[in-house]
């Protein structure tokens, strides 16, 4: 079952990356031609805090069955990292449930910047750091070591930044909907 779990989780990481620069990119565009609204940017907007809790979801699941199911131990980066991740479902499902966004966008788009540090500089050091020492000699898991590589660039440390950078786009954009709201209700 491995296996099959590892590239369900390497092309939703895919899919994730293409979402980031295809968002990216359409964000640029829109800017750079000063238009007003972008049907992507209200479809998401809209819909934003559900789609960060079902990321945090996909992305707790996926940590969770690496751990206790593939039996990977995870290394002390890969704990802060479950750190930054694991509260976003409490907070974003909470978000829906009480239909209060904006404090849940502040706290996790908090918790996904500190996520997204930690989750960078673990791919680094799996993928570039040739010098670095990443972990003490006394831990059992080296940080360094890369326990899944797909498609010559998909490590666990890459999935989870994956997920706090649609995590962020997400909660992003669901800002600007707001603001962008807030501006046009006409005036008391």
């Amino acid at each position: 079952m491995t296996p099959t779990v590892l590239n369900l989780l390497s092309i939703l990481t895919i899919i994730g990356d293409v979402m980031i620069v295809g968002i990216l990119g359409l964000s640029v565009y829109v800017w750079v031609s000063k238009k007003q609204d972008s049907r992507l940017f209200a479809l998401v907007g809209d819909r934003g805090v559900l789609f960060a809790f079902i990321v945090a979801i996909m992305a707790t699941a996926g940590s969770l069955y690496f751990s206790e199911i593939a039996h990977f131990a995870p290394c002390k980066l890969c704990w802060f990292q479950r750190i930054f991740m694991y509260p976003q479902v409490i907070v974003l499902g909470i978000a829906l449930w009480k239909k209060e966004r904006t404090v849940a966008v502040m706290q996790s788009l908090i918790l996904s910047i500190i996520g997204v540090l930690f989750a960078a500089y673990h791919y680094y050091l799996q993928m570039f750091a040739t010098t670095v020492k990443p972990c003490s000699p006394d831990d059992p898991v080296s940080c360094a070591e890369k326990v899944v590589v797909r498609y010559g660039y998909i490590t666990i440390p890459m999935m989870a930044l994956t997920a706090f950078l649609m995590i962020i786009l997400f909660l992003v954009m669901v800002q600007m909907r707001d603001r962008r709201n807030a501006e046009n209700q006409p005036a008391h």
